[in-house]
């Protein structure tokens, strides 16, 4: 047979191979044999055969730059839970989780450049923006692109309705919430509401959109229950605070209130302690309550307190999970990579509700890969109950989450938790934010966000 007759061969068999018009000796060929015969154009056909039975997460992460400590954990909670799904379950119910890192730095840009790249990896199940500001630039996008955005406990509040965002998820609380939670707890240290009148909170912010979102609900508990509220912000990245710590030295606040991130979390305790603030008056806020922010400090951080969603330390089967699957039973190794730290919980966290938000969605759309839109339909009808949570292995570790149409926060309460010098202990009650101060100005904002949008709230 001549070269010219081989090359013609050739390119009709994989003419017709890629029309799906193969006979039936040519279909009984090993994929093997079918790529080398067809050459690169039938290989990728395969390739994409097989990706499309893999869920994709996209990970915009930030291992580097001035916020690497708080990034790093979170980077690990996520890899190191879908990474034992995969080995432990085989994926969510035979479906492989695959993902990709991206660098932000916690930088808007580059995150916005990151989510652009990733968006199209593979059948993307949702994006996890990881920073408030990236959230705010991709939120106009999610509609397009139909890629839900599941900003965990941060980015935009009023994106808690899901009337006007239903593309966008905060469960299972919001930073309003979450403020007027911890106002609930600073009353309840000091006699109740009543003795809120004539006290002064005040709330030190990392100076972006992220630091400032408690504020609208701070404002109006101040004018509700008559406390002083004094802001303060931090520039980026957070390392220079003399000038903030010497106002609440003139200023003297019964209680500060902390939005921070990264660096400038380790350098306001370090600050505090020099003015002899006292540590226990001192709360931060769930991105100002890790290790990587007490540890630096020293003997200086104990007694500082911190809002959070969940428990911390390794005490859960989820946990074990990990050291056997992931780690091959090194703990040792685990717990250099920040296994059950606060950040590495967060994210591990986050990673559950994702996927049983993709679990949830398989009931009504099948197990195979989904589509960001299937998804959005599991997060929206996502029932993580009490019973749920012990049989993945979480039992007490958080509270149930059920999510609706209308509501996609869900109002869930946090606890108070203290650092003693070794580890975070649980110090409070699960604490209910005041959702009648909280909702209606949620809905309020949506509703002018849907105006300046040109939104038609949809009906639930």
């Amino acid at each position: 047979m001549t070269n010219t007759r081989r090359k013609f061969l050739k390119f009709e068999l994989c003419a017709q191979y890629l029309k799906g018009r193969l006979t039936m000796n040519v279909r009984s060929l090993s994929l093997t044999a079918v790529a080398a015969a067809i050459g690169f154009a039938g290989a990728l056909e395969v390739k994409n055969a097989y990706a499309a039975e893999e869920q994709f997460f996209p990970l915009l992460v930030y291992r580097t730059g001035p916020y690497a400590p708080s990034g790093i954990p979170v980077a690990n909670g996520f890899r190191d839970y879908y990474d034992m799904l995969n080995k432990r379950d085989g994926g969510v119910n035979g479906v492989k989780l695959t993902w990709e890192e991206c660098e932000t730095k916690y930088n808007t840009k580059l995150g916005v450049e990151c989510y652009e790249k990733l968006k199209n990896k593979g059948k993307t199940a949702l994006i996890n923006p990881f920073s408030t500001g990236i959230t705010y630039q991709l939120i106009p996008k999610a509609s397009v692109d139909k890629i839900p955005i599941f900003s965990m406990g941060y980015g935009r509040t009023s994106a808690a309705d899901g009337t006007i965002f239903p593309w966008i998820f905060n469960f299972p609380t919001t930073y309003w919430s979450q403020a007027s939670a911890v106002v609930r707890y600073i009353s309840s240290q000091e006699g109740g509401l009543g003795n809120l009148k004539g006290k002064k909170i005040a709330h030190v912010y990392h100076n972006s959109a992220y630091g400032k979102e408690a504020n609208p609900t701070l404002d109006a508990l101040s004018k509700k229950f008559g406390f002083e509220l004094i802001k303060l912000a931090v520039d980026h990245p957070g390392q220079e605070q003399k000038a903030t710590w010497l106002q609440i030295r003139r200023k003297k606040p019964d209680w500060v209130f902390m939005s921070g991130w990264g660096v400038m979390n380790s350098v306001a305790i370090k600050e505090a302690a020099n003015i002899k603030f006292p540590m226990d008056h001192f709360i931060g806020n769930w991105w100002s309550g890790s290790h990587a922010d007490v540890l630096p400090a020293g003997k200086s951080s104990i007694g500082y307190k911190s809002s959070a969603m969940h428990l911390t330390g390794t005490n859960w089967q989820a946990h074990r999970d990990i050291i056997k699957h992931v780690y091959g039973g090194d703990a040792a190794k685990a717990k250099a990579n920040k296994l059950g730290e606060v950040l590495y919980n967060r994210a591990m966290l986050n990673a559950v509700f994702s996927t049983e938000a993709v679990r949830t969605a398989q009931g009504k759309y099948g197990k195979k890969a989904l589509t960001g839109e299937q998804v959005r339909w599991g997060l929206e009808n996502l029932n993580l109950t009490k019973a749920r949570l012990t049989e993945i292995g979480l039992g007490g570790f958080t509270n149930p989450v059920k999510v609706s149409c209308s509501d996609h926060e869900t109002g869930g309460p946090i606890h108070i938790q203290q650092w003693d010098g070794q580890k975070w202990n649980k110090v409070s009650d699960w604490i209910k934010p005041f959702k009648d101060v909280v909702w209606p100005m949620v809905k309020s904002a949506s509703a002018k966000y849907a105006a300046e949008n040109n939104i038609k709230p949809r009906t639930c």
